[in-house]
């Protein structure tokens, strides 16, 4: 078992600095979260990394949007197939405002 490389005495002083009251079992809860996240930050820096271009994303981005470009609209005949009440060339809808 490897040293702690955080101590309760520096989960107090974070502790107070962020205004929380914790208790006892908080205190070695939070030591301990906060020593494998070092732990693993330690893990991540024996990483060989040279050559590897520094990123934002883990993988890459594509835009996946299709140009817009104009093209022909649906024939009216079949846009109004569907509706539920035609009303010549356009939708009739129920009336939402009051007079």
């Amino acid at each position: 078992m490897s040293e702690p490389k955080i101590s309760i005495e520096q989960v107090e002083h974070v502790a107070r600095l962020a205004r929380l009251e914790l208790s006892a079992a908080d205190k070695e809860r939070m030591r301990r979260e906060l020593d494998a996240i070092l732990s693993y930050i330690d893990t991540l820096q024996a990483l060989p990394t040279e050559g590897v271009e520094p990123t934002s994303h883990a993988v890459p981005l594509i835009n996946v949007m299709r140009e817009d470009e104009p093209e022909p609209s649906f024939p009216q005949a079949d846009m109004l197939a569907n509706a539920p009440e035609p009303s010549g060339e356009a939708f009739r809808v129920p009336r939402i405002i009051e007079e």
